[in-house]
């Protein structure tokens, strides 16, 4: 895209919608033409629109006009701050009574060169290294995996040679002769001259001027013919497409159409994907084991043998009748797909996984930059954010009517800035004490939801047990509505939370930017982590915790009992309640619709300003965030969760992909060296995923119990007994007046009945008290958890430890190219000082022989002046 002129590429668009005077909310003029050209660069002026006729109407401004004229004088404002920081600027006729308008920006050379020298943007120079794969059997190797991977590959020119690098050094001014300057109008890329440009406008930006939008140019159509090949267009057909969701990413293509922050998202996203399919095979491997083993488990075989007649009390008051243990036997033997010796394998896995997951992204961090050019880049000094700015002013302004008001009372200045400063100090502590208590009470009113679930799951179970027709199946009926509330809770809150982080935020009044998205990112997540985790939380470790015994049961509202547990424990229904989290729920964008009255050849930035407006990575990076946590949390109650993830991923990367290139607009170029607080964020769930596994295994599953049975309490070694050993008896005549089953259909006389629990018996001095084998389960809970936790951690630093954060192929090349480095700089520097003395020397030697010829041509000239005189004398003494 060019100017008007052809020469002048548009490296940046300004757009804004504008209204004339006196013009009302209609659409304009239903035929559309080009503008003719209005402004063209730096005062220069184009073709003069035809007025005639408008200029000389009068027309009484309304309200709405002196808005439009304030937005007109401060867009003027703007452009001409836009020109003399050396921009050129060209625009269109304003021909309609009210629509878009867009101003097209061009950085010409001289304001490129400053702002690269400014900004220290390393560029290519003209020495060219090759660089080494290692060893011969690493090299071999490598060979290999390429001609392998060879399908794999997208078809982009980034991928045919990678065997040589350029030498990069920030550029300046001064040393223009060590760049390969082929061609000034391509020397910069696009995204770099639109990278400048951006900083151009950030440094004059005003609060309110008109409704701006600043629009970096997608590189033409992502469709068409393929003889006209541009980077958007390969992106769409090697990147962008559900049909290619084979093949690896084009990274470096990514970065260099979208920027550095963007490609390190996705090849982020990349690495983690790859990273769940190792996991999911191991996952999958542990749930065939579960299906394998589940005819060899015998406490599930205990508890479907009718033979075994384990009588059981009711599970409600009045309207529930005692039950046989062997109806619960689909349950039993389906918690032995997820509860079995093999997810104590999978959980020290995965906490493994997760470490060497962030230490190959590190690793694949660092090579990135070393082949992007961002190892030893600043960071770029940040302007401060208007609404900052805005905040300090009014202060300012305040602080001065009252500088005024005290001098009247003979008061000293110095005592006045000191007031200022506590001032300013004390109004953004209370900005962020305001913006922590609310943040707290979101926090609260989150948990008050989730009691809110557990007081339905509480009443409903009540109410169903109520009709014989829907009694049989209310574990299950509860369990699933209960599911569908919680993801549909968890919807809208994410909304929600998502408005109220960005709110609490602003109130804050952060300083840069950087410091904005930090706190904006982190509020954000801890929102959402506990609006996706708490539902989570309660079926793993509190449910069925604190429901009392027959006899003493705990009551909610004055006769609603806590809910238990499934006989055969939370954890079935903890893993359906983790189903459907590793799915995302993503709405695909919409792209705008253009303007009806365009013509039927519109420009690019026509075209680009119908496009959805891009709005961070945020929302992108969360979404993977949250389902990190699902797949390492809580993996030891839920050994699929990395194959669902990795099933969602596939098609993540491809939708997002979409989204980039045809559906939003192009996003500005930010330089970056890594992903910022997001890997903080995941190392933290990390480390967090071992405690939350250890306390799984130990509370949530039987794994703790029936090891402590096995080896303590078992005759024979087995886990023969082991359902007996866990139920305790109860009395039933002990039970409180109006709980007893009424007209109870069982089909002999119950005087004992069994409840899931480690108590003494009726018939013991101490009766239901906790017994002996309690606190020995409890103890050995504990140790397991202890140790668990040590010993993961011990093997994930252990992991950090041998795997090296910088490949040392890369550290090598880094020395290397600082070596090239410096001698490219001497050999430059010397040629450059030989050209100086040659040029020196043929200036001198000019000089001398200019010298010799201006003193041999005196010499002759006054050889023949002293002839002249000597004949003159002669013929005067002959007269």
């Amino acid at each position: 895209m060019h100017f008007h002129d052809n020469r002048r590429k548009v490296d940046y668009v300004l757009a804004y919608h504008y209204r004339k005077r006196g013009a009302h909310g209609g659409h304009g003029s239903p035929s559309h033409q080009r503008a003719p050209l209005a402004v063209i660069s730096n005062g220069e002026m184009g073709k003069e629109p035809n007025a005639a006729g408008q200029g000389d109407m009068m027309i009484e401004m309304g309200p709405l006009d002196a808005l439009e004229e304030e937005r007109k004088e401060q867009r003027e404002e703007f452009e001409r701050n836009l020109m003399e920081a050396g921009l050129e600027l060209e625009k269109d006729l304003e021909n309609k009574s009210q629509g878009s308008s867009f101003v097209r920006i061009h950085a010409p050379w001289q304001v490129l060169t400053r702002e690269a020298e400014f900004l220290k943007i390393k560029v290519p120079t003209k020495k060219m290294y090759e660089i080494k794969s290692g060893g011969t059997i690493a090299k071999k190797f490598n060979e290999f995996l390429q001609k392998m991977s060879y399908p794999l590959q997208p078809r982009v020119p980034e991928h045919s040679n990678n065997k040589m690098k350029n030498l990069s050094y920030p550029f300046s001014r001064e040393k223009l002769y060590l760049y390969n300057i082929q061609d000034k109008d391509t020397f910069f890329d696009n995204a770099t001259r639109s990278r400048i440009v951006s900083k151009q406008k950030c440094g004059w930006q005003m609060n309110g001027v008109g409704g701006e939008l600043f629009l970096p140019l997608h590189q033409g159509e992502y469709e068409g013919p393929e003889d006209d090949m541009n980077d958007r267009k390969l992106l769409y057909h090697e990147w962008a497409r559900y049909g290619v969701f084979y093949k690896f990413q084009p990274i470096d293509l990514i970065r260099k159409y979208f920027g550095e922050k963007i490609g390190l998202y996705f090849a982020w996203l990349g690495l983690y994907t790859s990273f769940l399919i190792p996991s999911s095979i191991i996952g999958v491997i542990v749930f065939l084991y579960g299906c394998a083993t589940i005819e060899d488990d015998i406490p599930s075989k205990e508890m479907c043998d009718q033979q075994n007649a384990f009588t059981m009390c009711p599970l409600c008051d009045k309207s529930c009748d005692y039950w046989n243990l062997s109806t619960a036997c689909g349950t039993a033997r389906a918690s032995h797909l997820f509860d079995n010796p093999a997810t104590v394998f999978f959980s020290v896995f995965m906490a493994l996984w997760a470490t060497m997951f962030l230490e190959n992204w590190k690793r694949l961090q660092m090579r990135l930059g070393y082949f992007w050019d961002l190892t030893g880049i600043e960071e770029e000094e940040e302007h401060s954010r208007p609404e900052y700015e805005t905040k300090v002013r009014e202060k300012i302004l305040k602080e001065n009517k009252s500088l005024v008001q005290k001098m009247e009372t003979d008061k000293t200045e110095s005592d006045d800035e000191v007031s200022f400063l506590d001032s300013l100090v004390i109004i953004f502590s209370f900005s962020l004490l305001f913006a922590s208590i609310l943040f707290k009470i979101f926090i609260a009113l989150t948990f008050s939801i989730v009691f809110g679930v557990i007081v339905y799951r509480i009443t409903t179970a009540a109410a169903l047990s109520l009709n014989k027709a829907t009694r049989s199946n209310v574990r299950a009926t509860v369990t699933a509505t209960a599911v569908i509330i919680n993801l549909v809770v968890i919807l809208i809150l994410d909304e929600i939370y998502g408005a109220v982080a960005k709110w609490l935020t602003k109130i804050e009044v952060p300083k840069t930017e950087q410091t904005f998205e930090e706190r904006l990112i982190l509020k954000a997540f801890l929102l959402k982590f506990v609006n996706a985790y708490s539902p989570i939380f309660y079926v793993a470790f509190f449910k069925g915790r604190f429901v009392g015994r027959p006899g003493n049961y705990v009551y909610v509202f004055d006769g609603y009992r806590m809910e238990e547990c499934a006989p055969g424990g939370c954890l079935m229904e903890l893993c359906i309640q983790l189903i459907p989290q590793p799915f995302q729920l993503k709405d695909e964008t919409e792209p705008g619709e253009t303007d009806s009255t365009q013509s039927k050849h519109p420009e690019q930035w026509d075209l680009d300003y119908s496009l959805e407006p891009y709005t961070g990575l945020t929302p992108e990076y969360m979404e993977m965030i949250i389902q990190f946590g699902f797949v390492t949390l809580f993996v030891a109650s839920f050994p699929l969760a990395p194959v669902f993830a990795l099933l969602n991923n596939v098609i993540e990367v491809r939708l997002d992909a979409k989204k980039f290139v045809t559906e939003v607009r192009r996003p500005d170029a930010v330089r970056t060296k890594d992903i910022g607080i997001w890997f903080d964020i995941l190392s933290g769930i990390g480390k967090f995923s071992v405690i939350i596994n250890a306390f799984v295994i130990a509370v949530t599953s039987d794994f703790i119990p029936r090891l402590v049975y096995q080896y303590s309490y078992s005759h024979n070694g087995t886990l023969h007994g082991f359902i007996n050993h866990t139920l305790s008896y109860f009395n039933v005549s002990q039970l409180k007046e109006g709980t007893q089953p009424e007209n109870s259909h069982f089909d002999q006389e119950v005087l004992f009945c069994r409840f899931k629990d480690y108590r003494e018996p009726p018939w013991a001095p101490n009766q239901y008290e906790f017994s002996k084998q309690y606190w020995s389960v409890l103890s050995a809970r504990l140790a397991f958890v202890i140790i668990f936790q040590n010993l993961v951690m011990f093997l994930s630093v252990l992991v950090d430890w041998m795997i090296p954060d910088i490949p040392k192929d890369i550290s090598d090349q880094i020395k290397k190219e600082k070596s090239l480095l410096v001698d490219f700089f001497l050999k430059e520097e010397h040629e450059k000082l030989k050209l100086m003395d040659s040029a020196q020397r043929s200036q001198s030697g000019g000089e001398e022989r200019s010298r010799k010829s201006r003193a041999a041509s005196f010499r002759q000239s006054s050889r023949s002046q002293r002839g002249s005189y000597a004949s003159s004398s002669s013929q005067h003494t002959d007269v």
